[in-house]
């Protein structure tokens, strides 16, 4: 079964998910000793590896974070080749002053938003659907 890819029935059927707990964005020089750390999402770079933690997780391990974010999961299935939902939804975001970090999976969108502006994303993203339309 492949993914949406229409804009419109995107945005009108993202049905957007407060998760619940605190997450944070964690980089490590190695990432070989750290995968007992279960990370919800791993990504390696030139600089280090970044692990997104469930913030207890990173606290109990004693990592370094500075950012602590609410995490949002769109439902809906989304075609990795979709052109435009995260545009769009990115845009209605910055309207309302939220910074957001996209992590795509290969079937869902998950949005990272700072812990603060949780409920306010999630209220955002939900108003989105009725305009589609």
């Amino acid at each position: 079964m492949k993914g949406e890819s229409n804009l419109e029935k995107l945005i009108a059927t993202m049905s957007p998910d407060l998760q619940p707990g605190e997450y944070v964005f964690v980089s490590v020089p190695d990432h070989i000793p750290f995968l007992h750390a279960s990370p919800l999402g791993f990504f390696l770079e030139k600089e280090g590896s970044t692990m997104i933690l469930e913030r207890e997780k990173a606290d109990a391990l004693g990592f370094f974070y500075d950012f602590v974010a609410a995490w949002i999961t769109l439902k809906v299935y989304s075609d990795l080749s979709a052109v435009g939902l995260t545009a769009a939804f990115a845009s209605e975001l910055a309207k309302q002053g939220i910074s957001c970090n996209v992590v795509a999976g290969y079937y869902h969108d998950h949005l990272f938003v700072a812990r603060k502006d949780g409920q306010k994303a999630l209220e955002a993203l939900k108003a989105m659907a009725p305009r589609t339309i």
